[in-house]
């Protein structure tokens, strides 16, 4: 059994905000798939702390990670050892390279047990007021300066076009950049959600204005989680 086991996007967040269950799978498991090893010894202390990290056997799963890497842990699935699998923030295998253990194991009939928790994704979706029937995620822009240029106002010709809202992200210490692009690229009337340190208690900041208004009332969102929204009213 793979249990597929989300994490908080704000250590801030009540412990209590979280299903019980998520506890109850730690408590039973030893063996996860984790992206990086501290923070999910930070996770695992989060949602029970009684768990002693002595017992945890942890493998590295990230983003250069392949099936082929993983065949110790493989084999002990197959041997009938259960697993978890531990995103950085909110759920796993959304902007998260977890699919390539839950894809194993349907192709070798291991059981696949999804934890409900946090999207950022999809928590940003909602609270912007656009289009929730009808949107595309497409993780992180290009780097590139030209490249990036091209993306966004694609992205609001997609808008125009379709009336689909468009989800984006950014590595949270190039945030600040990736909006001055927003601004300098997109029309003023473009609209835009920027909902960032979803779940902080107090420091949660969650707003949609058209462009026009966002270059008057720049965010600070340097080293802040932040998911970007674009859509129409």
């Amino acid at each position: 059994m793979l249990v597929l086991l989300p994490a908080y996007l704000s250590e801030e967040t009540p412990v209590g905000c979280f299903a019980p269950v998520i506890r109850d799978y730690i408590l039973k498991i030893d063996y996860f798939f984790v992206e990086n090893e501290k923070t999910a010894r930070k996770v695992i202390r989060f949602f029970a702390p009684e768990k002693k990290q002595s017992d945890l056997k942890l493998f590295l799963l990230n983003k250069h990670s392949e099936s082929a890497d993983l065949k110790d842990a493989q084999q002990l699935m197959k041997n009938g050892q259960d697993f978890g699998l531990l995103s950085e923030a909110g759920l796993p295998c959304i902007a998260d390279p977890g699919n390539i253990m839950v894809k194993w194991c349907h192709e070798h009939d291991i059981k696949v047990v999804p934890v409900s928790g946090p999207s950022s994704i999809i928590l940003a979706l909602i609270s912007s007021g656009f289009n929730g029937q009808e949107f595309t995620f497409h993780g992180y822009l290009p780097i590139d300066k030209a490249q990036r240029k091209s993306r966004i106002q694609h992205l609001e010709n997609e808008v125009a076009k379709t009336g689909y809202s468009q989800i984006f992200m950014e590595t949270p210490y190039r945030n600040n950049q990736l909006f001055d692009d927003l601004c300098r690229y997109l029309s003023p009337a473009a609209m835009l959600c920027i909902a960032a340190n979803i779940n902080h208690p107090q420091e949660e900041f969650i707003r949609t204005r058209p462009i026009r208004e966002w270059k008057q009332h720049k965010p600070e969102l340097h080293k802040i989680p932040a998911v970007f929204v674009l859509g129409r009213n």
